[in-house]
């Protein structure tokens, strides 16, 4: 008889005693997943697990999800660590057997989170050993050489391989966006502040029968303007978005006010998707809510509905707004211009970065870049970490301006 589902089969149930060793075994399997569990988190679980029926795995994973985990972003890795350390013995054989009379199926794709489990799993076996190396003699290399963190820098993002692109993700996670702050028109208490509060210093006086013995102050509020980003996904931008939304998604977990919205035959927003601060969790939402990923491109249809639904929610304040597309729209330059001079004249700047600037002989001959390119403030490139990296000195500059120009 096949057991059902719910039942959740502990070594407690067989041994005497083995509970709280399997269950300090599984704390050690989410901290090597990168879970903060302590000897708190497994104290608190033990508890947990005293408190309701062993049988019902349902509530187990409930229990120990409730005290061992703190943050809702590391919810799903914790979901597959406790399938894969709590799962029946038994259960192979019955599902083998179910296999042979279903047909065998293509397995599903794995997750994010399995990938760092399976590594997780692993972290108790030891490495095989490797084989010797034959020696070999010392030899002075004096050719002229550079480093490959260096070569890094100025390598084209469409040009790495695999390897390298992981090394450049990496490097993008670094980076700091520390936009300059702005003043604001509300004020805060302050004893240091330069307005005088005659609001407070009357109310303050009420406390000694009217009698003003200090005079309150008040300060402006200073905070960063907020940033908006919207990429382009199309087939043409499709390399360049992958490795450039790992520098968004670290911006918006750097940073306050960070809007992100994707388009390419059409417009969505990631915000939400991007706060998370695991990234695989982040992108495979964002997989999911973006259905025109590498397909064709509408960039004035995209920047028109941006207009009309979003730039009041989120261009105020003196935002800043970063436009990441090559120009290449395949509309041709319908409505494009003045969408274009709209989005402008709602930000207090516009930042057109394009992957074409990276050749030296680049002209602005398409319908859709003449067509943009006389209303945004800098046109700047951005191909690879050096682009990246003069891209965050010029935003965290106090003055604007920068960039290439061309002639129309």
């Amino acid at each position: 008889m096949i057991p059902p589902k719910s039942a959740l089969l502990l070594p407690a149930q067989t041994s005497s005693g083995a509970l709280p060793a399997n269950l300090m075994a599984f704390g050690r399997l989410l901290r090597r997943a990168g879970l903060p569990v302590g000897p708190a988190e497994i104290l608190a679980g033990a508890a947990a697990l005293e408190a309701i029926d062993l049988g019902d795995k349902g509530q187990a994973q409930a229990a120990l999800r409730a005290t061992m985990v703190h943050r809702h972003e590391h919810f799903l890795i914790f979901d597959h660590a406790f399938g894969l350390f709590w799962r029946d013995p038994d259960a192979g054989r019955h599902a083998a057997a179910m296999a042979m009379l279903d047909g065998f199926k293509e397995p599903p794709k794995p997750s994010p989170a399995s990938r760092r489990l399976s590594e997780a799993m692993r972290g108790d076996r030891p490495e095989p050993p490797k084989p010797p190396e034959p020696k070999q003699e010392d030899q002075l290399d004096v050719t002229f050489t550079v480093s490959d963190r260096e070569r890094l820098q100025t390598m084209d993002f469409e040009a790495m391989s695999a390897e390298e692109i992981t090394a450049a993700k990496d490097e993008i996670r670094k980076l700091v966006l520390p936009l300059d702050q702005k003043r604001t028109r509300r004020f805060r208490p302050s004893h240091r502040g330069t307005h005088a509060d005659l609001r407070l210093t009357v109310r303050e006086s009420l406390r000694t029968g009217g009698e003003i013995l200090d005079i309150a102050r008040r300060r402006r509020i200073t905070r960063t303007p907020p940033l908006v980003v919207l990429c382009d996904i199309s087939g043409s931008m499709s390399r360049y978005a992958q490795v450039l939304l790992h520098f968004i998604h670290a911006v918006t977990n750097d940073r306050d006010r960070v809007h992100s919205f994707l388009f390419g035959t059409r417009l969505t927003n990631v915000t939400r998707q991007l706060r998370d601060r695991d990234p695989e969790a982040a992108f495979e939402m964002v997989s999911h809510a973006v259905p025109d990923w590498s397909g064709g491109t509408r960039i004035g249809e995209s920047l028109e509905r941006f207009n009309k639904e979003w730039s009041r929610r989120v261009l105020g304040q003196g935002a800043v707004v970063l436009l990441i597309t090559d120009g290449l729209d395949r509309e041709g330059a319908k409505g494009l211009s003045d969408a274009t001079e709209r989005l402008r004249k709602s930000c207090s700047r516009l930042v057109w970065l394009n992957p074409l600037l990276r050749f030296e002989g680049f002209q602005p001959k398409s319908q859709g870049i003449r067509a943009m390119l006389p209303h945004v403030d800098e046109f700047r490139p951005v191909h690879n970490l050096a682009s990246l990296r003069e891209l965050v000195a010029a935003l965290s500059s106090r003055h604007a301006g920068g960039g290439r120009e061309f002639a129309l």
